[in-house]
């Protein structure tokens, strides 16, 4: 049974891997990722990637890695990251503050071994025309987003790059829709605003792709 608590991004790897072991690259390792997934999948071999190591982690959060690659994703210099290596990369609204998103995705296939997977979440373009709101609601609220991909776009990068498309679409949590009538007046009361990212869901903020890289 999924947990009910399990973020979306993580559900599939719930069915794909239940409580097995497996190994994770997580592309953008910040606000104290490594103890989320860690969390729900405590055989889970976690590695993170970041452009530095002080985006919202701690010594616990290094404690929990396998290891920690600090890049700068742009320069596509990835020798150092293992080839045929990881079950899992999950790459989760990065790829939007990267003009060349596309070519970072297809030099990580690679780094999956044949029958591994893939998820990328990105905002899609319904975030062009969303409301203005603190913590990112509109595309243009993040003065660090700089282009918006689609799921054809990314299905076809990951595509010619050796995986198979087996989802994509827009992002929609019912889980955390339902909840909004209890976690939006608990998130104003102690914030003092609107989260912009509590309306993701109920809006088709973001989009996403799941693949698996052929054998």
């Amino acid at each position: 049974m999924t947990n009910p608590l399990l973020p979306f991004k993580l559900k599939r790897l719930r069915s794909r891997f239940g409580q097995a072991p497996f190994t994770m690259l997580d592309v953008g390792a910040g606000n104290h990722s490594a103890q989320l997934v860690k969390g729900h999948f405590p055989q889970c071999s976690y590695y993170g990637l970041d452009i530095s190591r002080g985006y919202n982690n701690d010594e616990r959060d290094f404690a929990l890695m396998a290891g920690f690659y600090e890049l700068d994703l742009t320069l596509l210099q990835f020798e150092a990251i293992p080839d045929d290596f990881f079950d899992v990369i999950m790459i989760a609204h990065v790829i939007e503050h990267l003009p060349n998103g596309d070519a970072v995705l297809a030099a990580l296939v690679p780094k999956l071994k044949p029958g591994g997977v893939i998820y990328v979440e990105y905002p899609g373009a319904r975030s062009l025309t969303l409301p203005s709101m603190q913590e990112t609601l509109n595309f243009h609220d993040d003065p660090t987003h700089v282009r918006v991909y689609s799921v054809s776009e990314v299905s076809a990068v990951l595509e010619q790059a050796g995986a198979r498309v087996l989802e994509g679409g827009t992002r929609r949590d019912w889980r955390i829709i339902a909840m909004m009538p209890l976690t939006v007046p608990y998130n104003l009361i102690r914030k003092g605003y609107f989260r912009g990212s509590l309306f993701w869901d109920l809006f088709g903020f973001a989009e996403f792709v799941y693949a698996e890289r052929r054998g």
